[in-house]
């Protein structure tokens, strides 16, 4: 189906951002953001807001490495386009990680051009840490340079505000929203009811609010894979009635249960 105008505009403000990185382009990637954006990478961490932040954030994880995008799917939902992906980063020790990922952007029309004011990265960061430290001396070696880096351009702040991507819902997030995909799957509206909060949003597609009801009839025998715990929020890429999405499923501070659930779909 192709996309109406404003959708095909937003996507080719989001694909520029593979393009400038894939360049090294620090100017082009870092003028993708509008005034004041949020680089929210991992979810979780502290974010990186504002021109200047936004820099330092490049120098620090951007410019030194080799960063190849693997698309799986792409859904836009204006003003908002979350991307289903597969993200390998080759450090200059030659250590390379590939890293699942589900990416939202939101973006803004600033004098007539679509700007990116905040991006929120689903990844987990103790995941990519082992994986990075199982490359052996490679993988070591970018660790041990990292943190003389991160302290450079971020501050001892900073590298503590980035170490928060530790912390989360972790595995018990993952282990609620599955018994949640499960229950809604089932059309078992008691079950999915037990873990909402009380003032939960459920939001299919994305910015459509709809009841319970509704949506456990929506994603009958839905399927899921790539659960992703990144902060207060567990992404997943789900299928339902040959509908392909993201789910993202926000958790209450301190708590396991569910506040809102929005998919961003093809549809």
């Amino acid at each position: 189906m192709p996309l109406d105008p404003t959708a095909a505009e937003l996507l080719a403000a989001v694909q520029a951002s593979p393009r400038a990185v894939a360049a090294h382009d620090r100017a082009a990637w870092v003028g993708l953001f509008g005034a004041d954006a949020a680089v929210n990478d991992p979810v979780g961490s502290r974010p990186h807001i504002g021109r200047a932040a936004i820099e330092r954030f490049y120098d620090t994880f951007i410019g030194p490495n080799t960063i190849t995008f693997q698309v799986d799917h792409d859904f836009v939902s204006p003003p908002t386009v979350v991307r289903d992906l597969l993200i390998q980063t080759t450090m200059s020790t030659g250590a390379t990680v590939v890293v699942p990922m589900h990416l939202r952007y939101d973006l803004v029309e600033e004098d007539g051009v679509w700007k990116i004011t905040r991006l929120a990265a689903h990844w987990e960061l103790a995941a990519m840490i082992m994986q990075l430290l199982r490359t052996g001396l490679p993988g070591l070696a970018a660790a041990l340079k990292l943190g003389p880096q991160l302290i450079a351009n971020q501050g001892l702040d900073g590298a503590a505000g980035m170490m928060r991507g530790l912390l989360g819902v972790g595995r018990a997030g993952k282990r609620v929203a599955t018994r949640f995909l499960s229950a809604a799957a089932a059309t078992d509206i008691g079950r999915v009811r037990g873990m909402l909060d009380h003032n939960s949003v459920i939001e299919l597609p994305a910015g459509t609010p709809i009841s319970v009801e509704q949506f456990t009839n929506r994603v009958r025998n839905m399927k899921w894979d790539k659960l992703i715990a990144a902060g207060r929020e567990v992404s997943a890429s789900v299928d339902f009635d040959t509908i392909h999405g993201v789910a993202i499923i926000e958790f209450a501070t301190g708590a396991t249960r569910i506040t809102a659930i929005r998919i961003f779909t093809d549809a």
